[in-house]
């Protein structure tokens, strides 16, 4: 009887759901595991963004890096994800360097969840969560690891796939009518791809089941419109470029990630692309008509260069995420071998045989994507000396002393940190201002009149140059040091 249950147990999908839940939080810590801080200067300007709307409380705060008041609700188009993360914060009084650190794990965590509910109505719930985990992090992709909208996003087409894929109630179309414009509010191009994943259905639906189909594009065209105060002026300004070839970035280049992905998982996507396409029912076909649809942005965005650069981007996560729940569908034909030509008898030893290469699969997989994530390069923008010094600013410099001029590298998170403004600072790349800043840093701080053109009060001298921190000496007698 014990050793019945134990079978059972073993055999049930909660026993494989725990070893692949804590798979997915090591996979998106692994960035994090022996540093504290934020990483992506988005993480930063997130935390900044959070930290300005709980500080003013209300939607209309002031831009924390110029320090300028803006009454325009429709520029903060992440407003729903600063939202988020500034109330968690508030309530649960968890410093935002843990939040950077530990959330990002968390939050993939219930990703993964979502796709094994999703995957699990279709016979292949584990193993589209297994493949789930594998989505890579990188700086320019970015992924899961990061503190960012699309990273919590992602979470979200399993469930609005599920919630369209098997339910007809007033209340899923309600639900699903609310989902989309907090979708637009929180990351607009990762709503945008959850809808493109979800047209397939749509139109696969038409013919039999009209009624569902047009209820649900109903529900997700009503729902722009209410995001039209937060969405007007951007689609307005995309459109406009949406046929305008454009030069593509090679830091976001697709195939330098397949690579990082993983071949054993692509493999398995082809097979279960394959396999989902011979079962031939609507679910299948609309779950590779999604795939197909993102494949063919990120082929016309790739090779004719039209598109929005944005969608293009996230795009690239998305199709990885649909990719593992594919890949899900091939890993379950290699357990089971129930294709509909296969003979439904199957001998001991012959399913022996079955688990042993899937575990072997498995395995494999592990071996060669585990050292591929840790081998990733993630930049740091501060380290353990710039942090204590920035929170010792925040704590210690009286509030009137407000803008600073410091390494424009570190700008974005000095702003994060001490509720300060910035002369300027370097998102993606330096420009003419970062290059006089860091020449004004190196040369003594020594121009009084340029401090006070600019209002600048604070003066931060240590420069990460390369591979180490150099501090320079301030020549200014009309400057005081206080650390």
């Amino acid at each position: 009887m014990i050793w019945q249950a134990l079978i059972k147990s073993v055999k049930s999908d909660y026993f494989k759901m725990v070893p692949i839940l804590a798979l997915a939080f090591f996979m998106a810590f692994i960035p994090h595991i022996n540093y504290p801080y934020a990483l992506h200067v988005d993480e930063w300007v997130h935390i900044a963004q959070s930290n300005a709307l709980l500080q003013t409380g209300s939607v209309f705060y002031p831009d924390p890096f110029p320090g300028q008041e803006s009454g325009i609700i429709s520029i903060r188009l992440e407003l729903g994800y600063h939202l988020i993360l500034a109330v968690f914060q508030n309530i649960s009084g968890i410093s935002w360097m843990d939040i950077a650190r530990f959330f990002p794990s968390i939050n993939f965590v219930f990703t993964v969840l979502a796709v094994y509910i999703f995957a699990k109505r279709m016979g292949f719930g584990w193993e589209a969560a297994f493949f789930t985990t594998l989505i890579p992090t990188t700086v320019g992709v970015m992924g899961p690891a990061f503190l960012i909208p699309v990273a919590m996003a992602l979470m979200f087409a399993p469930l609005l796939l599920y919630l369209s894929f098997n339910y007809k109630t007033i209340w899923s179309y309600l639900i699903l009518s609310i989902f989309i414009p907090f979708l637009v509010i929180l990351h607009a191009p990762s709503a945008i791809l959850i809808i493109i994943v979800l047209v397939p259905f749509i139109l696969l639906g038409l013919k039999d089941e009209p009624k569902h189909s047009l209820t649900v594009t109903l529900a997700i065209s009503a729902s722009f419109l209410v995001t039209q105060p937060w969405t007007y002026d951007l689609i307005i300004a995309e459109s406009k470029f949406l046929f305008v070839p454009k030069p593509l970035w090679t830091d976001h280049d697709y195939f330098q990630l397949i690579p990082g992905y993983g071949y054993i998982p692509i493999a398995f996507c082809l097979i279960g692309t394959f396999v989902l396409a011979v079962k031939g029912t609507r679910k299948t076909y609309s779950l590779v008509g999604g795939l197909l649809a993102l494949l063919a942005i990120l082929a016309v965005s790739y090779t004719l260069h039209y598109g929005i650069n944005n969608v293009y981007f996230r795009c690239l996560l998305f199709a990885m995420l649909m990719m593992g729940i594919v890949a899900g569908a091939g890993l379950k034909e290699l357990r089971k071998l129930d294709l509909p030509w296969i003979n439904s008898y199957r001998p001991t030893k012959l399913r022996i045989a079955q688990v042993l290469l899937c575990l072997t699969v498995i395995g494999a997989t592990l071996t060669i994507t585990i050292p591929a994530r840790q081998a990733i390069p993630y930049y740091h923008m501060i380290d353990k000396a710039d942090y204590e010094a920035f929170v010792w600013i925040r704590d210690n410099v009286e509030p009137s002393l407000q803008k600073a001029i410091l390494d424009p590298w570190k700008a974005t998170a000095f702003a994060a940190l001490t509720e300060k403004r910035v002369y300027t600072r370097i998102h993606s790349a330096p420009t003419t201002i970062s290059q006089q800043t860091y020449a004004f840093i190196k040369s003594g701080s020594t121009n009084t009149t340029f401090l006070l053109e600019n209002r600048i009060s604070i003066v931060y001298t240590r420069i990460y140059e390369g591979n180490r921190n150099v501090e320079y000496e301030v020549n200014n007698h009309d400057l005081i040091k206080v650390a």
